[in-house]
């Protein structure tokens, strides 16, 4: 054949029903429409080879329920056929189809009266898919007007009798192939994957046969191109059924299909196509069912394309063995007494990595040989392991593999770095790693719980690094989250856009429901489909619910001021999410916990931020961190910490009374709905201690002097109707100090105040030298007093409270942690 021949092979997803068959013949008729000479290879209809070995079993078990599989065998193809034939045409067609039907029901049922079913026995009974498959799509063809016939590979293919996995005799087989092709001009429908010894005893080409069928034809026709038709877009950047993002790639080398086929790609077999890869027939993998895709085209040379790696490939499921000890160290030949034990027992290595020091050697295997891993390797080092030179051999199970794969990774610096960057990033831990001297190929081994969270985050790095994904969990939904999520769904669109950075809010919780979605929740209507569709919650089940989930880029936001989530945040941290929080209760809680938690977060190498505990949206803590990681010494830190306290008293101003004014305060939302909460100054201590704990002095909310500004009636007053009637009777107490500072020019202010590793927190009137003086609204003030900063303190102003400012700082640390994941 001329070199414009085609060699088409179609997987039994592609002629899986009669839909499907159809789908099939158009392309063999539009190649016929173009000019192109096509020979087109099929497997058996989906699902039918397994059903064919269950058959047998069944019958060589005696079961006699192995006719209701062969009764479902021959309704499938019948029906199909039917579906696809004319009535005029389907009469003999049928018989043809019964005949072969006929005949295996003929062998079943001697299989069932002998009780086995020998490997010779079971390739002729397989043979029967692809016979029955190619005969319909054959009589379909011709009824749709194509020259076309039906050919047994049988008749051209030769082997030995390696029943099973049978090798080819490939010169008699190319001969046949070539003289069959001269005589026979016609469009070819050839059965794949089975073949016959020199004795016409049926034989089977094994796994990927009838690949490799398409390849043996290819090869001996010296086709320009063989096509795999299946049911996928070519092959994809990694495993779909665990990255949503996964896309086709347009071309790869030989080399990288075979690493990526070796590590668990399974849309084709390389190691069936040697025979077209020996030629350089150029491959391509198309998608029966989107044929305007061009597929994935795999040669012998590529393109660089955009991408350092090819392809992310994974084996799920294996066992890690190690082997190690001091009596491996410097002694030749360990390694080849290990293998060559572990080949004389067939199993399998996957991969193998070997430290430089000599003192082990790990390797993985199938889990299903790991038992007997163990015990022939305990057998070959028994005398090495009773004396103390090895180790008892250690099998890890529940692993799994990754690879990254690709051509252009060699000799290009920072691939490994920015693999492992990425892995230590999101809490993924390795445990062992592989590369070859090609550098084409580099493999880790991980547990097999973050398989899914692996894959996505290395997706990510090598595809998608235009555009990060952060996938953010937020509990507590009240005004603080509630203004977070409206300011995510504004600027979501303006971030991908100028931040390349997509935020996805995944789950939310409030007190009683909490929702996911691992694509992301819809912010339109959260709160309807929080409360419609959402499951009871609690902060520990919806802290194990994002642990399950194992999300790449995961970020804990807690918008609550509960002392429940509070305690799940050890659990976060050791789970490697990050946390950003305006709860001030761990910050100003237990001192133990605060030094656990920070420490936990940066051996987790994640981030725990809580800059809005202090001054809402303001630089406070950031800047007193930036100050003492310089070398500055904090020797004064003072300030207005509370917006409320802060608005309250700007606002009492002479011809009003501070009742009047707390009241409005409550009115605007600015005080808590018992304005006690903040007229007690207990927020206002928390957050000088806060701030009393990062300049580096260990003390405790009890440490810090409150100065209670409220007379005991009011602060024992049982509802808050009476304490406002309290609060009425101490406005002239209030009036009193107020007249007091202004007639020395003052100003009454609520002032915190940290120095000498004493906190203090109360009310007092500052003159015009201050830079409290000239507070209003309800801005926060903080002035760091410094060895640098000594004769002008430095001073951060600002709104320090507000939703919209809180929550825009919450927004900000969410930012600063994508930036941290790189």
């Amino acid at each position: 054949m001329n070199g414009f021949m085609k060699v088409l092979k179609f997987g039994g997803s592609s002629v899986g029903s009669a839909g499907s068959i159809r789908k099939v013949v158009d392309i063999i008729a539009d190649y016929k429409k173009t000019g192109i000479h096509v020979a087109a290879v099929s497997s058996a209809m989906a699902g039918v080879t397994n059903k064919l070995l269950k058959l047998g079993q069944k019958a060589a078990s005696n079961d006699p329920d192995y006719q209701v599989l062969l009764k479902e065998i021959e309704k499938l193809h019948f029906n199909t056929l039917k579906d696809l034939l004319k009535v005029k045409n389907q009469s003999h067609a049928l018989a043809s189809v019964k005949k072969i039907l006929n005949e295996l029901e003929d062998l079943t049922h001697g299989v069932y009266l002998l009780k086995e079913l020998s490997p010779r026995t079971t390739d002729l009974l397989l043979s029967f898919g692809e016979r029955l498959s190619c005969y319909i799509i054959n009589a379909y063809a011709q009824q749709e007007g194509l020259d076309s016939e039906l050919l047994d590979a049988r008749l051209l293919i030769r082997t030995d009798d390696c029943f099973g996995n049978a090798r080819v005799k490939v010169e008699l087989t190319e001969q046949n192939i070539r003289a069959y092709f001269r005589e026979h001009p016609a469009i070819q429908i050839i059965t794949g994957f089975i073949s016959s010894t020199e004795k016409n005893e049926t034989t089977t080409l094994g796994r990927g046969g009838s690949d490799y069928t398409a390849a043996i034809f290819g090869a001996a026709l010296d086709a320009e191109e063989i096509e795999i038709w299946t049911d996928v877009d070519g092959v994809l950047t990694t495993d779909p059924r665990h990255v949503k993002k996964a896309f086709s790639l347009s071309e790869m080398t030989y080399e990288e299909a075979m690493e990526m086929s070796h590590f668990g790609a399974k849309v084709i077999y390389p190691p069936t196509l040697q025979p077209a890869f020996k030629k350089q027939i150029p491959l391509r993998v198309r998608n029966t069912f989107n044929r305007g895709f061009p597929g994935t085209l795999i040669k012998s040379t590529a393109g660089s394309g955009n991408y350092l790696v090819k392809g992310i490939s994974s084996i799920t499921d294996i066992s890690l063995v190690n082997l190690q000890g001091s009596g491996m160290v410097g002694v030749a030949g360990v390694s080849s007494r290990l293998f060559g034990a572990l080949a004389q027992h067939n199993i399998n290595i996957i991969l193998i990595t070997q430290a430089s020091s000599e003192h082990s050697i790990c390797f993985a295997i199938e889990p299903k040989d790991s038992s007997k891993a163990r015990r022939v390797i305990e057998r070959e080092f028994d005398r090495e392991i009773k004396n103390g030179k090895i180790d008892s051999v250690v099998v890890e199970k529940d692993m799994s593999i990754v690879a990254i794969i690709g051509e252009n990774m060699a000799k290009t610096p920072g691939i490994a770095g920015k693999l492992f960057n990425a892995l230590g990033k999101n809490g993924i831990n390795v445990a062992a790693i592989a590369q070859g001297s090609s550098e084409r190929n580099l493999s880790i081994v991980i547990s097999q719980k973050d398989i899914s969270k692996t894959l996505n985050t290395i997706h990510e790095v090598f595809f998608l690094s235009e555009i990060k994904t952060l996938n953010v969990f937020l509990i507590g939904t009240g005004l603080i989250g509630s203004t977070l999520i409206s300011q995510i769904a504004r600027h979501n669109e303006n971030l991908i856009k100028e931040h390349a950075l997509k935020i996805n809010i995944v789950g939310m919780a409030n007190s009683k429901k909490m929702i996911f979605n691992e694509e992301g929740l819809p912010l339109e209507g959260w709160k309807g489909n929080l409360m419609k569709k959402g499951r009871k919650s609690t902060a520990a089940t919806f802290v194990d619910r994002m642990i399950a989930m194992n999300l790449q880029n995961s970020v804990f936001v807690d918008c609550t001021s509960s002392h429940e989530v509070v305690n799940e945040y050890e659990k976060v941290l050791k789970y490697s999410i990050s946390i950003t929080t305006p709860n001030k209760l761990a910050g100003s809680g237990d001192l133990e916990r605060f030094r656990k938690l920070k420490k936990l977060a940066v051996r987790n190498d994640v981030k725990y931020q809580y800059e809005t505990n202090v001054g809402a949206g303001l630089p406070v803590i950031t800047t007193l961190n930036d100050l003492i990681n310089s070398g500055d010494k904090i020797l004064k830190i003072e300030g207005v910490l509370s917006g409320t306290l802060s608005y309250i008293f700007n606002a009492f101003k002479k011809g009003r009374r501070f009742s009047e004014v707390v009241s409005e305060a409550r009115e605007k939302g600015y005080t808590e709905p018992d304005p006690r909460d903040d007229l007690n100054g207990m927020d206002v201590a928390r957050k000088i201690l806060i701030l009393a704990r990062e300049a580096g002095h260990d003390l405790c909310l009890e440490d810090v002097e409150i100065r209670n500004i409220l007379p005991p009636a009011c602060i024992q007053a049982s509802t808050i109707d009476d304490f406002f009637i309290e609060l009425e009777k101490a406005d002239d107490h209030f009036e009193q100090l107020r007249d007091e500072a202004e007639r020395k020019g003052e100003v009454l202010r609520y002032i915190a105040r940290m120095e000498d590793g004493k906190a203090t927190v109360g009310l007092e009137s500052v003159d015009a030298s201050n830079p409290f003086y000239t507070l209003d609204g309800s801005d926060n003030m903080i002035s760091y007093t410094t060895d640098r900063y000594l004769e002008r303190p430095l001073v951060i102003r600002g709104p320090g409270a507000g939703s919209e400012v809180t929550a825009a700082g919450v927004f900000a640390e969410i930012i600063s942690i994508s930036h941290y994941l790189g």
